[in-house]
C-alpha cells in the first residue's frame, strides 16, 4: 500500500475547516514507517550530504533514522528555549503571531551540505526560517524533504521561489 493511504485525515483540527494530515498512523505501522524511511534514504544515498537537519518535532522522528541510514549526523532545529547550549535563531510568522526556531551555534559548519527534513510542508513559514537559519550558519541546503506536501497552500512554491529544491513522498491537494 502507498504511504498516502496510511496517513489519517482529521477534519476540523486544530480549527474549523482544517483537514489535519496525521502521520501517527503512518508511524505506528511498521511497514509504513520502514517504507517512508527507505524511500527517503534511497533518494539521497548517492547525494553528498554532511548532515540531516530535522524540524521539531516530527522532523526528528523522520530525520533521525534517515541520518542513521545515510551515516550522517543529525541536527535538531527546535522551538525557542529548548536547546541547552548556545544557540542562534530565526523568527518567523504564524497565522496568528510569530514564533522562533533555534539551532546550536556549533551544529553546522561553513560549507556543510544539509538535507532539511520535516513531516509536512503547508505554508512553508517554518521551513523557510529553517533554510535561512542553516544558510546564516554557512550551510548549504541540498534539498527540503517532506513526507507530505499540501501544494494548494503554497509552501513548496515559497521554498522554490527562494531557489530551494523540494521533495515530498506524497501530496494532498485541496487542503
Amino acid at each position: 500500500m502507498p504511504i498516502k493511504s496510511r496517513i489519517r485525515t482529521v477534519p476540523h483540527y486544530p480549527h474549523q475547516g482544517i483537514m489535519f494530515r496525521d502521520i501517527t498512523t503512518l508511524l505506528k505501522d511498521p511497514i509504513g514507517l520502514r517504507t517512508t524511511i527507505q524511500e527517503i534514504v534511497h533518494r539521497y544515498k548517492d547525494v553528498r550530504i554532511d548532515k540531516v537537519a530535522g524540524i521539531e518535532s516530527r522532523g526528528f522522528i523522520v530525520g533521525t533514522p534517515v541520518a542513521y541510514e545515510l551515516e550522517r549526523g543529525f541536527v535538531p532545529i527546535r522551538k525557542r528555549g529548548k536547546l541547552p547550549a548556545e544557540t542562534v535563531g530565526r523568527d518567523y510568522q504564524l497565522e496568528y503571531g510569530s514564533d522562533r526556531i533555534e539551532i546550536h551555534v556549533d551544529a553546522i559548519q561553513k560549507g556543510d551540505r544539509v538535507l532539511l527534513v520535516d513531516d509536512l510542508i503547508a505554508t512553508g513559514g517554518t521551513a523557510e526560517a529553517a533554510v535561512r537559519l542553516i544558510e546564516d550558519m554557512g550551510g548549504i541546503v541540498v534539498e527540503c524533504c517532506f513526507v507530505i506536501d499540501l501544494p494548494d497552500i503554497g509552501g513548496r512554491a515559497r521554498l522554490e521561489k527562494m531557489g530551494q529544491k523540494v521533495f515530498a513522498l506524497c501530496e494532498f491537494e485541496g487542503d
